[in-house]
């Protein structure tokens, strides 16, 4: 009996080797280990043999069951493992290849405008100041002549913040960035020739405004500084940012609390699809005396210039935008054009 087990085995050993896929070795399973297999009907054999010769015989064929399991485990297991290497050879990855890289970002229009401002500029021998966007009442107007009964301090126009400054007074969200003006020039000495550019806030949404924006502040301070050298300045800037002289510049005359006499610059391209239209682009004018006191310098002896320009406004002119709001909705498809890395 126990030769004819051995013969079973090594049988079982061949046809689960034979087995060519899972489904042929589940097949040879079944022949030896399923309800009709040849270890099964030598089970149900020992019915008929005495008690002693059943324990005995029953232990070999157990044996021989567990012989039989172990070697089919073994060929599952070989069966899984060539259909993985059959995979990961499917699968291989050359690893020589150039990584895929993430997506690069680009500049935002608004900051190249901003970096393109201060490009110009510094060419021409001005600094670049840069300060708190959280001003004190103090340097966001009153330094700035502008009366505590301004329009501009009115909760309608401006963002404050829950803070109180040192004296008591409200803090805002700067509502422009002349601020700057007040502290460069109170720790520098004329002459005095600085942009300020930066975000700056105000209750104001629709196609040309918006609650956050950027401008860019200029000033210069020295003994004798007059509106030509404003004119000349300004006008030099348009025509480097635009990149062409087809273009005029005239000063509207205006009011602005913080210089006088005030003007606001209008540009008209002479050529282009924007031709013969006028083109708001800028307040200027020269420092209010009052303003020059609170620079801590002598308004007899020190004059100057200063303008205020919207970088929005200017990146809308350039590229050909006729909304504002769209630098700022996130839409790649708009700012793709501006980046072609995008």
């Amino acid at each position: 009996m126990s030769s004819n087990l051995e013969a079973l085995v090594q049988d079982a050993a061949q046809q689960f080797a034979e087995a060519a896929d899972p489904a042929s070795l589940e097949n040879a399973k079944a022949r030896f280990l399923g309800k009709s297999g040849a270890l099964t009907a030598l089970l149900k054999g020992l019915a008929s043999l005495s008690a002693d010769d059943k324990r005995a015989e029953g232990a070999r064929i157990n044996q021989a069951k567990v012989q039989i399991e172990n070697l089919l485990t073994e060929r599952r297991q070989a069966m899984a493992d060539e259909r993985l290497q059959a995979r990961l050879a499917q699968e291989t990855i050359d690893v020589t290849l150039p990584g895929r890289g993430r997506g690069v970002g680009g500049v935002h229009p608004v900051i190249r405008t901003w970096q393109r401002v201060e490009e110009i500029f510094r060419s021409i021998g001005f600094d670049v100041a840069d300060g708190p966007e959280i001003e004190t009442d103090w340097f966001n107007f009153s330094a700035l002549n502008n009366p505590e009964n301004h329009p501009a301090r009115s909760m309608q126009d401006t963002f404050y913040v829950d803070m109180k400054d040192s004296g008591g007074l409200p803090l805002v969200l700067r509502t422009h960035t002349s601020p700057m003006q007040v502290r460069h020039a109170r720790t520098h000495q004329p002459p005095i020739k600085v942009i300020a550019p930066g975000r700056t806030y105000r209750v104001d949404s629709d196609a040309t405004h918006s609650p956050m924006f950027h401008q860019v502040e200029g000033l210069w301070i020295d003994e004798h500084i007059s509106f030509a050298h404003l004119k000349g300045v300004y006008t030099n800037f348009l025509r480097c940012f635009f990149e062409t002289d087809d273009l005029v510049v005239r000063f509207r005359p205006s009011f602005f609390p913080f210089t006088e006499p005030s003007a606001e610059i209008d540009m008209m391209f002479t050529s282009g699809p924007n031709r013969g239209r006028w083109l708001e682009i800028s307040g200027s004018g020269q420092v209010h005396p009052t303003v020059v006191a609170n620079f801590g310098l002598d308004p007899e002896r020190y004059i100057g210039f200063a303008f205020g320009s919207g970088l929005e406004r200017l990146t809308m002119l350039r590229y050909g935008v006729d909304d504002l709001r769209q630098f700022y909705e996130g839409d790649l498809r708009f700012l793709r054009q501006f980046n072609q890395r995008l």
